[in-house]
């Protein structure tokens, strides 16, 4: 088929969302697929093989487009709006794979021209306005119902974690779904970083970036804690913007961590397993959120034990048979990390369980396995006229 990628992002970025539409974009293109991404203008340069990106082109002074909603983003989706609409115009195009609000558009196009398109739920977007935007929760429940419509429209859904599918049968019980989980990005790099932590005593880490969501001010107080008993162990963060890795690193020096707690800021993916070879405990302090985070499964192939909190973001992949699950308070995050500190053969029985359900069920052969498969029927369908 001929496809057009609708990527409301920044791309390329080492982050979620622009890693998982490049996977997308590769693997739709090895599987025969021609395919033809339109993203922001943000972004380093990348070759897809089989792939043709267009950027969007709006004024010089939108930069910076952050992660979830946001002033840019909605500058930006004004300008991508048209710039779809042209692409989908010219007529070469038989489906529409939409990311995220992207489905919006999508929606629109199929009625100007007839083309079906796929909803790439990454999120619940109507749940991520009203976290990130208490006030503007009356507008999240109109998200809520744009939502329903597009999933209600579409040919079909792809969603990354379970409670994305739970959320796309309530609105529509009959829409096919794909839930299409991300993988493991550790591999090895052509060249091994020279890098190294030399911290004396036990390291906790954790990778990503330092949104609100993400639990990092729970983690520092939890950490606090765990240095009374442990004053020999020292956290590590990698990952997040200047601007938080600052913040967090001023906040921590108040709370008495300076010298066991340390903000490194980004690190290329390339070298994401050098890094977790060095932690003894990897953590996900996650707060708020459904969808399940992408370094989950990173942390599950490392080899690490991982604590983690015991959400919907984190239990729909997670159990007690491959992590250490805490209540999301700084007092059972501070248990479970004190737990894996005094008792390293528990973690290490969790961590190889870890492995193996990481093989059974994320590797990159049942991520091509579930994503060709739901290409193949939905294009059997479309063919005789309706949904797969």
């Amino acid at each position: 088929m001929r496809i057009l990628l609708l990527a409301p992002h920044p791309f390329f970025q080492e982050r979620g969302t622009p890693i998982a539409v490049r996977l997308l974009a590769s693997e739709l293109a090895e599987q025969g697929h021609g395919v033809q991404m339109l993203c922001y203008h943000e972004g380093s340069e990348v070759e897809i093989p089989g792939v043709v990106i267009h950027r969007i082109a709006p004024p010089s002074w939108v930069r910076g487009v952050p992660p979830g909603p946001s002033w840019q983003k909605l500058i930006c989706d004004a300008y991508m709006w048209p710039a779809a609409k042209r692409l989908a115009a010219s007529g070469g195009f038989d489906l529409v794979h939409a990311v995220e609000e992207a489905a919006f558009m999508a929606r629109r196009l199929k009625k100007l021209y007839g083309l079906p398109y796929i909803y790439d739920m990454d999120s619940c977007m109507s749940a991520q306005i009203a976290d990130k935007f208490p006030l503007a929760r009356p507008l999240a429940k109109l998200w809520e119902r744009w939502e329903a419509g597009a999933v209600r429209g579409s040919a079909g859904v792809v969603a990354v974690c379970q409670s994305l599918v739970s959320v796309a049968q309530g609105y529509d019980a009959m829409v096919p779904v794909c839930r299409l989980e991300d993988v493991s990005l550790l591999q090895e790099p052509a060249q091994t970083p020279e890098e190294r932590l030399d911290l004396d005593g036990p390291v906790i880490m954790y990778v990503g970036n330092l949104e609100s969501y993400q639990g990092i001010d729970l983690l520092l107080e939890a950490f606090a804690l765990a240095a009374l008993k442990h004053p020999q162990a020292h956290l590590v963060v990698i990952g997040g913007s200047g601007k938080d890795v600052a913040k967090y690193r001023g906040q921590s020096q108040a709370m008495g961590l300076e010298g066991t707690a340390h903000f490194l800021g980004p690190r290329p993916p390339a070298h994401l397993g050098h890094f977790l070879e060095q932690a003894d405990i990897l953590v996900s302090p996650r707060t708020q959120g459904e969808n399940t985070p992408m370094k989950i499964y990173s942390y599950l192939d490392s080899g690490r034990p991982l604590v983690a909190t015991r959400l919907p973001t984190h239990t729909q992949v997670l159990d007690d048979g491959i992590s250490l699950l805490v209540e999301p308070n700084a007092g059972d995050l501070a248990r479970g990390l004190n737990e894996l500190l005094d008792h390293p053969e528990q973690g290490r029985a969790l961590a190889a369980a870890a492995r193996e359900r990481m093989a059974s069920h994320y590797s990159l052969e049942a991520y091509r396995h579930k994503l060709h498969g739901f290409y193949e029927s939905l294009e059997s369908a479309l063919e005789r006229g309706g949904r797969p």
